[in-house]
């Protein structure tokens, strides 16, 4: 794991740090780590005047808009009932300055305006941070790099459901797809290149 570099444009992208999700048992983070780690990511990377952006994931109260298709494990699909305010994103993270993207699947690209408005900001670059790493973190890294932006991810500013799908995707999906490092290693590079 090593992080070597951070391009001048890059973006900071949270994914999922939402009421609903922050109460869930995550291994081998907490969501309080998670979510703290995030904050500090988030408040550096709006110092440098870098964007941040905060996605959430919600679906219509009808369940319209949940992907369909049949699996193996119920995903809590059309007509599910959500606590009020599940999809609400934690007040610690929220900024005024942040683009919020609101995706309807794992992945923050498939459905949502997240790459028109990283390219619009000329961003080259992604930071991943968020929950569950084996879901929307990797779906979005995937996306990422299939879109050509250069990606890092903070394999401590993120956490899952299951330890091991946690480790899986660190050790074997992530390296393929970015570079891995740790929250204080990008701050680190953020505030060498300022």
């Amino acid at each position: 794991m090593s992080v070597t570099a951070l391009d001048p444009n890059t973006a900071l992208v949270v994914i999922d740090l939402q009421q609903g999700i922050l109460a869930a048992p995550t291994a081998p983070y907490p969501t309080r780590e998670v979510l703290e780690r995030s904050v500090a990511l988030a408040g550096a990377f709006r110092a440098a005047k870098l964007p941040v952006v905060l996605v959430r994931v919600s679906f219509a109260a009808d369940g319209g808009d949940v992907p369909p298709g049949r699996t193996e494990q119920n995903r809590g699909g059309a007509g599910a009932a959500r606590p009020a305010g599940w999809d609400r994103l934690s007040d610690e993270l929220l900024d005024p300055s942040d683009l919020v993207v609101t995706k309807h699947n794992w992945g923050a690209f498939h459905g949502t305006d997240l790459d028109v408005q990283l390219r619009r900001r000329g961003v080259t670059q992604i930071v991943l941070t968020g929950v569950a790493t084996s879901m929307g973190v990797e779906s979005t890294a995937r996306a990422a790099h299939e879109h050509g932006y250069h990606v890092t991810l903070a394999v401590d500013a993120m956490s899952d459901l299951d330890a091991e799908a946690h480790r899986n995707s660190v050790q074997r999906i992530f390296p393929r797809l970015g570079e891995t490092g740790t929250t204080e290693e990008v701050l680190a590079l953020l505030a060498a290149s300022r």
